[in-house]
């Protein structure tokens, strides 16, 4: 069962996304709307938009949209129902008794509860007699016992069903084990076994502490070295960070970027709480956004072999463009941060502060790089340096920042100035324009519907298309024409599915004395609402007047009487005619 409508309409009345949205960015007044960069997608522009009269949201980037329900289910990687009890407990209100389908929201509890249960049993194995292995890695690699409790760092044991087993006996099911990817089935017996053994473990806690979902490094040479849970209800590799749980209580806005799980604890063990890894991949650009979420700068600390430099190359590159801050910690000797801090001698906790603090931004370190590869006392090699170079300056955008590093390089190889700023300018303008035409071109792309992935009729009929979109903006927004609309268009005329489904949804609500919209996060997916969010913002500012609808309705009804292809291809002599003629008489 639904939701009950009064329910909801008091929940979203009391749901401020205005004051909700404002805790995850930063918005500025934008006439009667606010505006923001997207906590979605990386931007450098706002293309975040809050309507305020309808207490909904859109992106113009990505397309991501919706009611308030829509932005924390996103936000906060909710299902629809958790969204709706978060946004009741924030607003103090009882979610009503037995009246709707909560499946999903009890298999997310589940699993939580699974991944709590597993992560006891992996830290209980751990200091036993079958985990001695695994504590005596940790312990090789410096970690105290009060660092391995406060990860809560484990082991799961050389055994296809110890974690099995043992949940099975707590009452979980295979279905729960396996959603949950603490199990997986056997091609060989067909029986449910242990996705993690002889690994140690480190369980990986989001920000509200659930343990989403565990890492495993291999006790053997076996391959891979580092296994990691696959997505699953709670939990997307690409959208977390190793940590983070930690690293947002600290002080200071900044997060030490690391390459691995002993990379961080190392560090934090080192006394830097705010060390995050990502998960088994490269960073990703929603890793970017979370990070800039919680830190105005972000200090990348990658190891030093060539992997690390590709990694730190494509990092840098990713956080660039969502605007954080930037700098690039070279750990000396060709060292990784753990066995940095772990050395005797000058290394150690101090030196990596020391390094830490007169670290350099992410350009100087590009430069730097780019140093290396050319003989700079020659002049065919100073040329083949400057020649690279100005490429990465061209792509500032802040004018002050390219102006300095210009400076710089003319000083350091005694060129002058004015040639180094010709060279750049002239990149600079090439990138503009290449910029451009990419936005034209997208454009473009969004008129036309080419990539229209919920309306897939849109590209084959754009007059149709628009002005379906349009009457559907006037109805949500003028529910009191219903009957009028209703009374001229039949919804067999709409020419495209989608706008079809919307036009029954939101007339059968309306005439059911229901919000159009208050249902919007529940009945469609998060692609969808944000498609319905664009209808009703993009086609907010044409006319709303009844002149206007009724040339919606007129065109609807043209466009409804033209025969398809497939159509045209069966059609007799006799209706082909008929369609000919009523053609000629809507021209006249």
């Amino acid at each position: 069962m639904a939701l009950p409508e009064a329910f909801l309409q008091e929940l979203l009345l009391r749901s401020d996304i205005s004051e909700i949205a404002s805790t995850y960015v930063n918005l500025k007044r934008h006439g009667r709307n606010l505006v923001g960069l997207c906590p979605f997608h990386n931007e450098k522009t706002p293309s975040f938009n809050i309507y305020t009269e309808s207490n909904s949201f859109y992106c113009f980037g990505c397309g991501a949209g919706g009611n308030v329900i829509n932005f924390i289910m996103r936000i906060e990687n909710l299902d629809y129902i958790d969204a709706v009890k978060l946004l009741a407990q924030r607003a103090g209100m009882n979610m009503p008794e037995e009246s709707y389908d909560d499946s999903m929201s009890r298999l997310r509890n589940r699993i939580f509860e699974a991944n709590r249960a597993a992560a006891r049993f992996y830290h209980s194995c751990l200091y036993s007699n079958e985990g001695q292995q695994g504590l005596d890695y940790l312990h090789k690699r410096a970690l105290t016992d009060k660092t391995i409790r406060r990860f809560g760092l484990g082991f799961a044991p050389d055994s296809p069903f110890a974690l099995t087993n043992h949940l099975k006996s707590l009452g979980f099911t295979d279905y729960e084990l396996e959603t949950a990817n603490l199990a997986v089935k056997s091609k060989k017996s067909g029986k449910v076994i242990d996705r993690f053994f002889n690994r140690v473990m480190f369980p990986i806690i989001d920000l509200r502490a659930n343990v989403i979902a565990f890492g495993g490094r291999i006790m053997t040479d076996q391959k891979p070295k580092y296994l990691n849970t696959s997505d699953t209800p709670v939990f997307k590799k690409s959208a977390n960070l190793f940590s983070l749980n930690n690293a947002k209580n600290t002080a200071n806005r900044q997060l030490i970027l690391c390459e691995g799980y002993m990379d961080v604890i190392a560090v934090n063990q080192a006394g830097f709480q705010n060390a995050v890894a990502t998960l088994g991949t490269a960073l990703t650009k929603e890793q970017a956004v979370l990070m800039k979420r919680y830190a105005d700068e972000v200090v990348i600390c990658y190891d030093a072999d060539e992997a690390g430099q590709k990694a730190t190359a494509r990092a840098i590159e990713i956080l660039r463009s969502t605007g954080i801050e930037i700098k690039v910690l070279r750990v000396p000797n060709g060292k990784d941060p753990d066995e940095f801090i772990r050395s005797k001698g000058e290394n150690g906790p101090v030196a990596f502060k020391n390094i830490l603090e007169n670290c350099g931004n992410d350009l100087e370190y590009q430069l730097q790089n780019l140093k290396l590869k050319f003989d700079v006392t020659t002049p065919q090699g100073k040329v083949g340096y400057l020649n690279e170079a100005v490429k990465i300056l061209a792509k500032l955008e802040n004018k002050m920042e390219q102006d300095v590093y210009i400076s710089k390089l003319s000083g350091e190889l005694s060129v002058e100035k004015s040639t180094i700023v010709t060279q750049v300018n002239k990149l600079s303008r090439q990138n503009y324009k290449a910029r451009q035409k990419k936005e034209f071109t997208k454009l473009q792309t969004d008129l036309s519907g080419t990539k229209d992935t919920i309306n897939k009729q849109h590209y084959q009929m754009p007059r149709a298309t628009k002005a379906e979109e349009s009457l559907l903006a006037y109805l949500i927004n003028n529910p009191d024409s219903v009957d009028y609309i209703n009374a001229k268009l039949p919804p067999e005329k709409f020419r495209t599915d989608f706008n079809r489904q919307l036009y029954v949804y939101f007339s059968d609500r309306i005439k059911s004395g229901l919000h159009p919209t208050s249902n919007m996060a529940a009945d469609f997916t998060m692609e969808e609402s944000g498609k319905i969010t664009a209808i009703m913002t993009s086609c907010s500012s044409l006319a709303a007047t009844r002149q206007a609808l009724d040339e919606y309705i007129n065109v609807i009804l043209q466009e409804s009487e033209k025969l398809s292809e497939e159509k045209i291809s069966t059609a007799t002599d006799d209706e082909l005619m008929d369609f000919i003629k009523r053609i000629k008489q809507q021209k006249k």
